[in-house]
């Protein structure tokens, strides 16, 4: 499916999926077919995307190819912060315990609660009245 020098990893929080692809270069970041600096305009995003490689210390070694689909931009950041640290888990095995520590590789699992029938929201309910 990949060839040897790509390793291939899934990242998902709330309702976001992000395919990411790594291979050996010089630190180039693509999501979606854009700098990553254009699709994650703010900085607390950008942060979170890089954290993996920050926590391992491997900064501009791997380019990514990033696919990242559903969910909101902090959703889809931390999609993509999950896929990458299991992706460098995937080139290079003796960083799990790294990113294992920084708590990287736990999926998130925060989603927005369904509404339930008979009341407006997920929890909240209808004014009561006597009569």
């Amino acid at each position: 499916m990949s060839n040897s020098n790509e390793f291939l990893g899934t990242g998902r929080r709330k309702t976001s999926v992000a395919r990411v692809r790594i291979s050996a270069g010089t630190g180039k970041i693509q999501v979606n077919g854009r700098t990553f600096e254009i699709y994650f305009p703010l900085e607390s995003q950008r942060m979170a995307v890089q954290q993996p490689f920050v926590t391992t210390a491997t900064s501009g070694k791997y380019d990514v190819s990033i696919n990242v689909v559903g969910g909101g931009p902090v959703g889809q950041a931390g999609a993509v912060r999950h896929g990458i640290a299991r992706a460098l888990i995937e080139a290079d095995a003796a960083l799990r315990p790294l990113l294992k520590a920084d708590g990287l590789l736990t999926r998130d699992p925060r989603m927005k609660e369904r509404k339930k029938y008979g009341q407006p929201g997920a929890r909240k309910r209808f004014q009561f009245s006597k009569r």
